[in-house]
């Protein structure tokens, strides 16, 4: 169809005419109202954007001579941030001649890597930019599924299952 007549039809009918597929040969052409065309393209933006996943990344600094307990708790945070889905940076910091002694930050990122397992995947190894230490975890989304398959302990006692000799009614 011609395109003058084309556009005589559209406004005939009271609506508008639209290039659907301009890079086809010869262009492909629609009558529609183009606003509520127009409303339709951004509430599907919209959708597409409140379904879209956001990744965060998190830090954990470190020391190289972090106490065992410290390192334990730090890779508890480093685990629970994976199980969220965030991304997680561990970065060993060194100060002064610290730096000369990169080996004992290798020794601690390795000890990290090992703590957290499968739940982890090392997205970027470690490496030294300046006096830092750095790798970056993501997580591990096949880890999260066995994870889940994983039975909770029987031998956990609520307070409502303890025997009635533990109880003490004093006041």
């Amino acid at each position: 169809m011609e395109t003058r007549r084309a556009i005589e039809l559209a406004e005939s009918l009271g609506l508008d005419l639209a290039e659907v597929s301009p890079t086809a040969n010869p262009p492909v052409c629609k009558i529609l109202d183009y606003g509520k065309y127009k409303y339709q393209l951004k509430k599907k933006a919209k959708a597409a954007k409140k379904n879209q996943a956001v990744m965060v990344l998190k830090e954990v600094q470190f020391r190289p001579q972090t106490d065992t307990h410290d390192v334990d708790y730090k890779v508890k945070h480093i685990l629970r941030f994976l199980e969220e889905g965030d991304k997680v940076k561990v970065s060993v910091r060194f100060r002064g001649r610290e730096a000369s002694h990169a080996d004992l930050g290798h020794a601690l990122v390795k000890q990290i890597i090992d703590m957290v397992g499968n739940l982890g995947i090392v997205e970027q190894n470690a490496k030294m930019e300046g006096k830092v230490l750095s790798l970056v975890f993501a997580p591990n989304p096949k880890a999260k599924k066995a994870e889940k398959q994983v039975v909770q302990p029987s031998n956990v006692q609520r307070e409502t299952q303890a025997p009635a000799s533990s109880r003490t009614g004093s006041t």
